[in-house]
């Protein structure tokens, strides 16, 4: 179901006829929104009047709030609609405009967030922002009313000076700049430097980075858990596992249904905002992952698994294209659906099921968030079962057939709102994470899921000419592609590659990165412009440098660029993503914190990585024996390809694969670095060359 407002006999504005759930749930208030469109541009410009742009997403709890206090108020939407064209934006759907708005905004304020406030002028210059105003002045915010007023003043009697901050703010816009590329390209002392800032800020209380709000940062993590490997820092693994430990068992993570929310209000990962996206469930499942592989410890799977059941049961179209967001809010307040009360789950469970489950989960008579409970886990299973006095298999087994108890009525209450259309950049992120998930955890489900999404965005996502598009909703697919669309679906198809082994995948990466290359790159500095070279006119074109709850789009593109470049053996390919990554390098000395994803592809370039090539024998089953082998082990820097005596080398493929045969038709393998390979190894040799390959990094 969507998220848009039943149909009924209300008047509508102009938001009436789009896709967006956003902007359908705009569609009955008072003001009369406009789409971002050239009609609402000239109307502005015929007009003369200034622009009033709203911009937020559908899971955004504040942008709910603006709309019930000042957006569905019929005396501030006259105001609003006498004196302004109002125009109404989802972010997610057009995150060009967001990316240049929201630097406005910074820049006039210091700050940014959503729901997104900017007055423009009718050319599109902004000269004044904000984020959220309440409908009167209070805790020193203006009102919004009073804003409007005092900005259609200005702009009538001081227009001069008003159209001369425009210009000098639109020119430091255009002027933003990133920190200058370092002499050299970033190596390994560029890590070992991150590595020291990230365990600097880390909190070895609670887990994870710096203070309230409190946000996962996988791709940190990620990055740590390939420092500690590199540079055999203990340090390094304690501050992973315990920032996983900590979100697993917090109330950030939903212990009944799986899957993360945005991210936590309090230092101790307790009260989350409740909305729960796509990109982050698909980036902490590859962290996770990871994490397993390093530790062996089962509780990861056992997180990735829940969070991947939780998108395949919840965020999953019947086309196979995964969903964007859920909303915090049902029936109008944040987190209703997910907390509970002593007494509920009392009645429920029964006395004795309740006492250990409680007991477990942190539930008391006065709950521990305005009333209410958030399942949380205090103590450590063990812990839990030794305090309770029971064997720990029966405490789990108890409290399995309690969370599926409450799981089921927890199903009857008024869901979050879900955003259901379907992103390329958002979607690659998550085949990424299924195709991972797969092959580590041997569940061909995450596998197909992957599939069946990378099917969908091949097939449902693409115009007449192949370029992808940004955004499908209601059968429709829309906007040009941005640059993380590209290159975040790209590094999808390659990690689908490896858990398939169908060429398709990887000649569909190649074909795309090609066309992203010839769109999106700026050969003169390096790297890559967010919107491609046909897109709209905007006031500027920037490049997507900094991470920010998703990895950069330029980051993502160096990191796709050079797994196909090791993949093909494609050097044009790894020299784009080196120019890249030496564009980046500024931001990466200077602020690694916002660089985790660049930092994971530096650490995939410099190294060692390896090639590795599975020849299949006569039976195919000996062949999955040797990757369970190899997915069984934390060796991030690698990449996979399996063919067999039978099957004719693709010109994709042929580089690196041509001449390979099976030893004694048994499974074979070559271990490769830039296309040089060492002696074929099989069998126990395999295992024993896969150690020496983890201890050697």
């Amino acid at each position: 179901m969507s998220d848009s407002t039943p149909a009924d006999n209300r008047p509508t504005n102009r938001l009436s006829g789009e896709t967006s759930p956003y902007l359908l749930q705009h569609a009955y208030n008072p003001v009369d929104w406009y789409p971002w469109g050239e009609e609402a541009i000239q109307k502005a410009r015929d007009e003369d009047r200034p622009i009033f742009l709203s911009i937020g997403y559908s899971a955004c709890h504040w942008c709910h709030v603006m709309e019930h206090e000042s957006f569905e108020n019929a005396a501030i939407a006259a105001v609003m609609n006498e004196r302004f064209v109002n125009i109404k934006v989802d972010r997610e759907e057009r995150p060009d405009l967001d990316q240049i708005y929201m630097n406005a905004v910074q820049l006039m304020t210091g700050r940014g967030g959503w729901p997104m406030s900017v007055f423009l002028t009718p050319d599109l210059k902004p000269f004044y922002g904000g984020t959220y105003f309440p409908p009167e002045a209070r805790m020193g915010m203006p009102g919004f009313p009073d804003i409007l007023v005092r900005v259609s003043e200005v702009w009538q009697e001081r227009r001069e000076e008003l159209l001369e901050s425009a210009e000098k703010l639109t020119a430091a816009i255009s002027d933003m700049v990133p920190p200058a590329a370092a002499d050299a390209a970033p190596g390994e002392e560029t890590l070992r430097s991150a590595m020291q800032a990230l365990l600097r800020s880390s909190d070895g209380t609670h887990g994870g980075f710096g203070a309230a709000p409190k946000f996962p940062h996988p791709m940190d993590i990620r990055l740590l858990l390939r420092c500690w490997q590199r540079f055999q820092n203990e340090e390094a693994l304690d501050v992973v596992k315990l920032a996983l430990d900590k979100m697993a068992a917090g109330g950030i993570y939903d212990q009944l249904g799986g899957g993360f929310h945005r991210y936590s209000t309090d230092h101790r990962w307790l009260v989350p905002h409740f909305e729960k996206m796509l990109y982050d469930n698909a980036l902490l499942t590859s962290s996770y992952v990871e994490a397993y592989q390093a530790t062996g410890d089962a509780d990861y799977a056992r997180i990735v698994r829940e969070t991947l059941d939780y998108t395949l049961n919840e965020m999953t179209q019947p086309q196979g294209g995964f969903y964007s967001t859920q909303d915090a809010d049902s029936e109008g307040v944040e987190g209703k659906f997910f907390v509970w009360s002593e007494q509920e789950i009392v009645e429920l469970l029964g006395e004795e099921n309740a006492r250990l489950f409680n007991s477990y989960y942190d539930v008391t008579p006065h709950g521990n968030w305005e009333g209410h409970t958030i399942l949380n886990r205090p103590r450590s299973h063990d812990e839990a079962a030794a305090a309770l006095g029971i064997d720990p298999q029966e405490l789990r087994e108890k409290l399995t057939a309690c969370r599926e108890t409450l799981f089921a009525v927890r199903a009857k209450r008024i869901a979050p709102q879900r955003d259901d259309k379907v992103l390329v950049a958002w979607n690659g992120l998550m085949i990424a994470a299924m195709a991972q998930a797969g092959r580590v955890l041997g569940d061909e489900r995450y596998t197909t899921a992957a599939v069946d999404a990378a099917e969908f965005v091949l097939g449902e996502m693409r115009n007449e000419s192949g370029r992808l598009l940004h955004s499908y909703k209601d059968g429709r697919a829309r906007f040009n592609a941005y640059l993380d669309d590209y290159a975040c679906f790209v590094d999808g198809l390659v990690e689908l590659y490896q858990a398939t082994f169908e060429e398709k995948y990887l000649e569909a990466a190649a074909e795309l990165a090609t066309t992203m290359i010839d769109q999106f790159h700026e050969p003169e500095q390096g790297g890559f412009y967010y919107t491609s070279h046909d897109h709209e006119e905007l006031i500027t074109r920037q490049k997507d440098l900094q991470d920010s709850a998703t990895p950069s789009g330029n980051s993502m593109a160096a990191t796709g660029l050079l797994k196909l470049a090791r993949l093909t053996g494609r050097r044009d390919l790894e020299e784009i993503a080196l120019g890249t990554l030496r564009m980046l390098s500024g931001v990466v000395e200077k602020h690694p914190s916002a660089a985790g994803q660049a930092l994971l592809a530096v650490d995939f370039l410099i190294g060692p990585t390896h090639e590795i090539v599975l020849v299949d024998g006569s039976d195919a089953e000996e062949g999955n024996a040797v990757l369970h082998e190899l997915e069984s082990r934390f060796l991030p820097n690698k990449v996979v390809v399996r063919t067999s005596a039978s099957t004719s080398p693709s010109a994709l493929l042929g580089p690196l694969v041509e001449g390979k045969t099976a030893l004694e038709n048994n499974a074979t393998v070559f271990l490769c670095q830039q296309g040089t390979c060492t002696a074929p190894v099989g069998g126990d040799d395999f295992k024993a060359a896969l150690d020496a390959l983890v201890t050697k990094v």
